[in-house]
């Protein structure tokens, strides 16, 4: 069974299966929803209903409130529909500029651990090809079941592999398999590029704000900013618990002496002791600490949900716009086979 989905004010109009999102629909129609997060956390995909009805699945308070919800809002990356609808959202102006995904067999060519429970990948595709990607965008491994895992690449789009963070996560099947099994050179599948975590246009200061290896994506967006000679203020907050739990802070450092434009502040949450006079508390209570008001600044915020939701609601409060708070946020959960 399918529905007739209509996007205004563009009119384009899609087949939705009953088992597919209107996110999903669309990108599989070739239609480009902006969206970041795909799991209800970044309020990217956020579209007016006009008609019709849908079914929205749980989703973050950062995402769309339950005012909004009331007023006929949804989230199309958890919105499925339960009779033809029609919706306004935008369709992206940069289609034209955004890689199509592909699906492609790659090799492991490297694995390395950054710290105790974060291990660095770097994967090549088939003889002398490339990823074509923007910084900040993600891949997913196609599992032997159908099931994937999504993993934000870590390396800009000027270099040779492909550079994954991926943390150990207690009870996760896959991850567990990376640190305990997975062998350098063997084979697997991805598709990729996916996404629309990357930096936009404007000329205000950055805020970067990272919670464990949601240092991945702004690792890719920093470099590719830094070998286009981008100069526009950096201020990079990257929390952590433990001083243990940090990694690449050397790179993090080097930035820091060697580009006049980069701020870099790392904030620990659960430190016992401070001899060193480190930042400590939230990392999104630092950022308000240190700027108060955010009308001038853009930020980009990747982690799991609830940093992203709590950055984003005490942010705004804070005189940050909204639709200047750009989210990828990081959900443990494994999603559901594709159809």
């Amino acid at each position: 069974m399918s529905h007739k989905i209509t996007i205004q004010p563009d009119g384009v109009i899609f087949d939705l299966k009953s088992s597919q999102t209107i996110l999903e629909g669309a990108i599989a129609a070739g239609i480009t929803i902006p969206y970041g997060c795909r799991n209800g956390a970044c309020g990217s995909c956020k579209a007016k209903v006009l008609s019709g009805k849908v079914h929205c699945e749980e989703f973050q308070q950062s995402a769309m409130t339950d005012d909004e919800q009331e007023n006929g809002w949804t989230l199309c990356c958890k919105a499925y529909a339960t009779e033809d609808v029609t919706i306004e959202a935008r369709i992206s102006k940069t289609n034209s500029d955004i890689p199509q995904s592909k699906i492609t067999p790659v090799r492991v060519e490297a694995l390395e651990k950054l710290n105790h429970d974060v291990m660095r990948m770097y994967l090549k595709l088939p003889g002398n090809e490339k990823l074509n990607f923007i910084a900040g965008q993600y891949i997913e491994f196609i599992m032997a079941d159908g099931s994937r895992r999504a993993f934000s690449i870590a390396s800009p789009p000027h270099a040779p592999l492909i550079e994954l963070h991926l943390r150990l996560i207690e009870g996760g099947k896959f991850t567990h398999f990376v640190f305990e099994e997975m062998q350098e050179k063997s084979i697997h599948r991805i598709e990729g590029p996916i996404g629309q975590f990357f930096l936009r246009e404007s000329e205000k200061p950055i805020i970067f704000v990272s919670g464990g290896t949601g240092f991945a994506p702004i690792k890719s967006v920093i470099e590719d900013m830094f070998e286009k000679g981008n100069q526009r203020t950096i201020y990079l907050y990257q929390g952590v618990r433990k001083f243990e739990d940090l990694y690449m802070d050397e790179l993090c450092q080097s930035w820091n002496q060697k580009y006049s434009n980069f701020n870099y502040i790392p904030v620990f949450s659960e430190i016992e002791e401070n001899p060193n006079n480190l930042r400590t508390g939230f990392v999104h209570q630092a950022v308000i600490d240190d700027f108060q008001l955010l009308a001038d600044y853009q930020v980009y915020c990747c982690g799991a949900p609830i940093l992203v939701e709590t950055a984003f609601n005490d942010f705004v409060k804070n005189g940050l716009l909204e639709d200047e708070f750009f989210a990828d946020a990081f959900s443990f959960a494994p999603p559901k086979p594709k159809l």
